[in-house]
């Protein structure tokens, strides 16, 4: 089995925070955070039944968001928290079950949005809510006991669920995460009557509080991805932020103070997502073309219904027959694909063309191995055998937007056929170049050239990003207006050394 090296660096800019997980060195994950947006998976809210259409087995409901999130009535026994749960004694098939069909319009009703707004679509909700914590994950209105199939150990299994079943009522589900191993009754105790504490806060202002209204904000990206990915598999986490690194510090010291020596507060000059050229990794996952060691690539193309991915032979010479050669290029790129959806964030439909392989046991071998690949991923997948014309079709779970659509936008001047980089990404992009540039010189003074739309963005949204880089980097910015550049373009020019160093 090979040995896997993972590490967290987490990039606190003006404009974004960027959290990026690495294995042996090479960027598998990337999360991104604007400050300045607001996130909604995990919130919890008060909403107002607006419509029931029984036709698609689903409501509308007003939660004070510009579209009326979507509740789809024949999926609320499904729970995205169970897929990596294991039910001993069918108690999964105990979980106390609600019907809806007499909802009704103007009806009240407490919902956790599951996944973000997106493509003009409301955000998607559910009425099974969860309260995650660090140990344990507090389901209300159910009666179930879930324990994370990661904890492998059949007598610690058996402990977590009797100090469970001392602590648990018989109106609350609740789920054991991998963090709770070796845990005390005290511990997790202590844990449970505080997210039962929050629960009833959350049912005390959905009773004061006029419909639709938000009753609770899950905490932010990076706090969320901490809690989630941050196991016995993480050698170390980089962070370059005080603030956040004293967050995270916090919360590891409190569920586990042996992990507090694999924290770091990277104080360095040098921008953090320069090491191990992150930053280059990343500029590489928003390509259209991905290249394989063998000479072959991938062509990865978004289109409105689904994700299509392309195999091609590329550069790749085999000395062996056409079969041969094929395999060879599809067992690579079947790593790759796999590698480009969890990087990429990729959901929904997707479409594989691999290259044309005769035999059956070629094609069972390409598949098989690719189901494989898919282990890595926590996000649930669903995958088809090959068809009749050689593609390989599969969903993959869709909780936010993809990485390409969260880091860009339409391009007005194209009519959508092309993208940008957003506003943030490009002022994340220039502190980064700014800093890098600092490194090698003295220089006590820049002007930057940008397009007057993003002026006009930083003086309404990021009134700080001027005075706080001076503060930060002792260094004047001298902004100005050039409506000869695009949006998501700028110039650095050095009066010192009098010309442009970008």
């Amino acid at each position: 089995m090979v040995n896997i090296s993972r590490e967290i660096y987490i990039n606190c800019s003006l404009s974004s925070n960027r959290i990026a997980v690495l294995e042996n060195n090479e960027l598998v994950q990337l999360f991104v955070d604007f400050p300045s947006h607001t996130k909604m998976v995990g919130n919890i809210y008060n909403g107002k039944v607006q419509n029931v259409i029984p036709g698609i087995q689903a409501a509308f409901v007003d939660i004070n968001h510009e579209i009326n999130a979507f509740l789809p009535l024949s999926e609320l026994d499904e729970n995205e928290n169970l897929n990596n749960i294991s039910f001993e004694d069918n108690e999964k098939n105990k979980k106390t079950t609600q019907s809806y069909k007499d909802l009704k319009i103007d009806d009240e009703i407490i919902v956790q949005v599951v996944k973000e707004p997106f493509a003009g679509k409301g955000p998607r909700i559910t009425t099974e809510i969860s309260i995650p914590g660090a140990l344990i994950v507090l389901i209300p209105n159910q009666n179930y006991i879930g324990i994370s199939k990661k904890i492998n150990d059949k007598y610690e299994r058996r402990r977590l669920r009797k100090i469970i079943e001392d602590i648990k009522p018989k109106n609350i589900g609740i789920i054991v995460r991998t963090t709770a191993q070796g845990k005390n009754q005290d511990i997790l105790s202590e844990e449970f009557e505080s997210l039962m504490k929050q629960y009833k806060s959350y049912i005390n202002k959905a009773k004061s509080k006029q419909a639709p209204s938000l009753i609770h904000e899950d905490v932010s990206m990076s706090s969320k991805v901490i809690r989630d990915l941050f196991n016995s598999q993480v050698s170390n986490l980089y962070i370059d932020s005080k603030k956040v690194f004293n967050t995270i510090n916090t919360y590891i010291k409190k569920i586990n103070p042996s992990d507090l020596e694999k924290i770091h507060f990277y104080n360095k000059k040098e921008p953090i997502f320069n090491k191990h050229n992150i930053e280059e990794q990343i500029s590489k996952s928003l390509n259209k073309k991905v290249w394989l060691k063998s000479g072959g690539h991938l062509v990865i193309d978004h289109t409105e219904a689904m994700v299509v991915i392309d195999v091609n032979s590329g550069r790749y010479i085999g000395k062996k027959n056409h079969e041969d050669t094929s395999l060879k290029i599809n067992l690579e790129a079947a790593k790759e694909c796999a590698k480009q959806l969890r990087l990429r964030d990729i959901g929904g439909l997707i479409v594989i063309d691999f290259i044309d392989m005769l035999k059956s046991e070629s094609k069972k071998k390409v598949y098989n191995y690719f189901k494989k690949e898919l282990k890595k991923d926590s996000a649930k997948v669903a995958t088809a055998e090959f068809s009749s014309f050689g593609l390989l079709e599969m969903t993959r779970q869709r909780v936010k937007q993809n990485l390409l659509d969260t880091m860009k936008e339409d391009c007005s001047v194209t009519n959508g056929t092309g993208k940008i980089f957003k506003k943030e990404i490009v002022l994340t992009n220039l502190e980064n170049t700014i800093k890098t540039h600092k490194l090698q010189t003295k220089e006590n003074q820049l002007d930057i050239f940008l397009h007057p739309v993003l002026i006009e963005y930083i003086d309404k949204y990021e009134k700080k990003f001027k005075s706080s880089f001076i503060w930060r980097n002792y260094l004047l910015l001298n902004i100005k207006a050039d409506k000869a550049l695009n949006k998501h373009e700028y110039k650095i020019y050095s009066p010192s050394k009098k010309e442009f160093i970008k």
